[in-house]
Parts: C-alpha cells; structure tokens; sequence
C-alpha cells in the first residue's frame, strides 16, 4: 500500500496471542491479555499509532472488558460494522462503508502514524486485501488450548519478512513486514 497522501504511516495488525496461536480465548475471553500487556507495556507502540480500526466483535468484548487501567489509548477509534449500535459510543466512530474506504479513513485521522487493525475478522480482510504493511505479535507465556485463531484457515498464504523481535519482561514483540 501506497503512504501517498498519508505521511509515513502504516497499516499494522496488532495482535496479542498465546503461545498455542489464539488471540482470544474460549467464548472469545480476551481478559488474560490484561494479565501480560498493558499500553504502559509498549510506549514506542504507542506512540507510534495515530488510530484504530477495530472490529464489531473485538469492540464488543472490549466493552465488556470494565477494567480502564487496561485501555488501550491509539488515537481516534473507528469500528467497522454492518451494523451500528442502537447507542452511540462518544469515544468511537462506526463504519459501515467497504474496507478499503474503512481503511483510508482511518488512515487519514491517523495524522500521518500508524493505523492499527484490531480484530480476527476485519485483520483477516485487510491481509486478503493487500491492506497491510505489517504485523506486530505480543506472544504471551500462556497456552489457550482453544479459541480464536491468530489468522482463520480460510486465509491464504501469505509471506513475511521479520523486521526484529524484542523481549519485555514475559512478553515477547515480534514485527513482519508483509511481502507484496
């Protein structure tokens, strides 16, 4: 993907993931992320995102997740969905448009940092798509057994190259650039 128009931002799939590959758990429980990773955990992270693309099924859980002392603060949120909720939420702004046009503005309220893509389904999207630059992975120190899949077998191959991996603690970061 071209960053024309964009600044030097990119488009990455940020992920926490178990050791066994899930990034959610049974019933789609992603507390146990809170237990490893906090945003104070990844300051460069951070600072690095301008906004979010979030999907409906990753919003929700995150809702009900209560605790704020894990909130993850990357600028403005955007969750694409087919449907709206009946409330609006102040803090985010629903998409019901394609991806590539979910895609592209978020990138422009990104200012110019990166985009993160949150969620199994809308992550899955914007890789068959060609959407994504890279993908970043938390591999925390716990096995899931069951649950939500880092990538669904629908997805096709697709080839990476490492970029670097760092340990913090129990967590440790690894970064691919997506092949094109």
């Amino acid at each position: 993907m071209s960053d024309v128009g964009f600044g030097t931002g990119k488009v990455v799939v940020n992920r926490a993931m178990s050791l066994d590959g899930f990034i959610a758990g049974p019933g789609h429980a992603m507390d146990w992320i809170a237990e490893y990773l906090t945003a104070a955990e990844v300051p460069e992270v951070m600072a690095a995102t301008g906004a979010m693309l979030i999907g409906r099924g990753t919003y929700e859980v995150a809702r009900r997740m209560a605790d704020q002392d894990t909130a993850y603060d990357g600028g403005a949120q955007f969750v694409l969905t087919h449907r709206p909720p009946d409330e609006p939420d102040p803090t985010v702004t629903f998409l019901t448009c394609g991806l590539e046009e979910a895609v592209a503005t978020a990138r422009g309220a990104a200012g110019g940092k990166n985009l993160e893509i949150l969620g199994a389904d809308v992550a899955a999207q914007c890789l068959r798509s060609g959407l994504v630059d890279e993908i970043l992975v938390y591999v925390l120190p716990l096995l899931l057994g069951d649950g939500v899949r880092f990538s669904p077998p629908s997805l096709d191959r697709i080839d990476l190259e490492p970029l670097n991996s760092t340990r913090s603690g129990a967590i440790t970061m690894l970064r691919f650039r997506v092949r094109k």
